[in-house]
């Protein structure tokens, strides 16, 4: 089985090469590519022909334009990598009778109310990354591939930037911190993305009528406020150099940004769950995790 991963060094990418290696014959690109193949989902024309090349039996797409408030300015480019490349690598993973796996947002939602978010429930989203990203999963519907969508939403890894290393380093140079408290959801890790992917991927394989749209996260909920007191007080346990005394719960629009961020970003998993036998850890298992490997590093 051939496998070719799209966006190798993102944060769920790094992690995908990883958990599908023991699947197949693997083959990962990022957006520099690799001989003459293509991983830049800008190049619409290089995208389709690097398909028809490698002629995979799956394609997991896990490059996206992620850059939210550029995108508010950006709306051609957010477009082209998230709608325009989504419907190019679906039309050409329908022609192959391939798989394609692909990685959405809880973006798509408006964010109100305060139950999660459902596989059903009406998208509506509130900034132009939300919007590209909900016509990329429309186009692989359309394209009618066999395709997983996971939805998912405030991802990690201990591999580059992320909250949490912003909450340990502004702790140790400050007394007081503000962070926003009405923005609702689960931080979740990239491993754990990447390992529900190669388990779900593997019994979608013998099951492909479990093919559709997912939502994939942590369990449990809380708030930047209060994740970022979380981190704080577990550096501070740790031994680690913290000097901020107060973490101040404030409002989004203390921040302002150019795009809207949803307040609830909570999604309900039972589907996930349900069809592939899964359990889902509590989001502090897996930032406990990461913040015990960026400590002792």
């Amino acid at each position: 089985m051939r496998i070719l991963l799209l966006g190798k060094n993102g944060q769920v990418g790094w992690e995908l090469q990883r958990s599908l290696a023991p699947l197949g014959e693997l083959i990962a690109l990022d957006r520099h590519g690799h001989a003459d193949l293509s991983g830049d989902l800008s190049n619409l024309r290089a995208l389709r022909e690097t398909i028809r090349k490698v002629a995979p039996d799956i394609v997991v797409n896990a490059a996206a334009y992620t850059a939210v408030d550029k995108a508010e300015s950006d709306t051609e480019m957010a477009d082209r990598v998230n709608a325009r490349a989504t419907q190019v690598i679906a039309e050409e993973v329908k022609t192959l009778n391939a798989w394609l796996v692909h990685y959405s947002t809880d973006y798509v939602f408006s964010g109100q109310g305060h139950e999660p978010w459902r596989e059903t429930d009406q998208a509506a989203p509130v900034n132009c990354y939300g919007l590209s990203k909900l016509n990329g999963e429309r186009a692989i519907v359309a394209s009618g591939c066999r395709h997983l969508i996971f939805r998912t939403g405030w991802v990690y890894a201990a591999r580059g930037n992320n909250f949490a290393k912003t909450m340990l380093r502004l702790s140790a140079e400050r007394e007081t911190l503000n962070v926003v408290s009405d923005q609702v959801g689960a931080p979740t890790g990239a491993d754990l993305i990447a390992d529900v992917t190669a388990v779900a991927l593997q019994k979608a394989l013998q099951q492909p009528e479990l093919a559709g749209i997912y939502h994939l996260v942590a369990a449990g909920q809380t708030s930047w406020h209060q994740y970022a007191s979380y981190v704080i007080d577990f550096a501070r346990e740790q031994g680690e150099t913290v000097l901020v005394k107060t973490i101040v719960p404030v409002p989004s629009t203390s921040f302002p940004t150019p795009a809207r961020r949803p307040l609830n970003s909570c999604l309900d998993t039972r589907k996930v769950r349900e069809s592939f036998s899964l359990h889902l850890p509590e989001w502090e298992v897996g930032v406990t995790r990461m913040l015990m490997e960026i400590l002792n590093k």
